[in-house]
């Protein structure tokens, strides 16, 4: 598999940085690694798709803080908790922290590896979804106020005539407003415009 994602992995241990980037690059994928979560904070931009692989026991900062901070800052990479040190109240922290996966050392390289790519497959998916969210919103914020009452009408299912009613307006003048919903939305269908305002809503 390859792909322009970036595998981020913050760990102490120099041996399991380097056996993990050579997994993953062997595998097609580009790595970036870090000894600390400051070295990583410090040099990350969240913006390359892909993931983060944590050590739960850092210098500093553990994984789950790390994790924890992330969040924090809006950053919607998908997280995968590796460590050799489990027990249950890290890992409950770790899941409501948001993290994909918690994965205890030793731990197979293979198995892993399918985590990572679905952290990967999911990260791109979401952030598909999110680009076209903010395009939907974008064009939103091109709508006149009564564009917009009109748009909200149209797809709640209402008739033009009633429209006109609810908005004291005539009949003729809901057609204008929402042929020009149509075009500023690039919507070339009731359906499609229906389904542009369902995916602003659900988020």
């Amino acid at each position: 598999m390859t792909t322009d994602a970036l595998i981020r992995i913050v760990d102490d241990d120099p041996a399991v940085r380097d056996s993990l980037k050579w997994m993953l690059e062997l595998a097609g994928m580009r790595v970036q690694i870090y000894g600390s979560a400051d070295e990583f904070l410090a040099n990350d931009n969240f913006e390359d798709a892909g993931c983060l692989v944590l050590d739960v026991r850092l210098p500093g900062k553990t994984g789950v803080e790390l994790l924890e901070e992330v969040e924090s800052k809006g950053c919607f990479l998908p997280v995968i908790i590796i460590t050799g040190h489990a027990d249950v109240p890290t890992a409950v922290r770790a899941f409501r922290s948001g993290a994909l996966d918690f994965i205890e050392k030793p731990f197979d390289d293979q198995h892993l590896l399918e985590r990572i790519r679905h952290a990967i497959e999911l990260d791109l998916r979401t952030r598909t979804q999110r680009g076209h969210h903010d395009e939907v919103v974008r064009k939103v914020s091109k709508l006149t106020p009564r564009e917009k009452e009109v748009m909200q009408l149209v797809v709640a299912g209402h008739p033009n005539k009633r429209i006109a009613a609810d908005l004291d307006i005539s009949p003729k003048t809901v057609e204008a407003h929402r042929a020009h919903v149509m075009t500023k939305m690039a919507a070339d269908s009731l359906a499609k415009l229906v389904q542009m305002a369902e995916s602003i809503k659900e988020n």
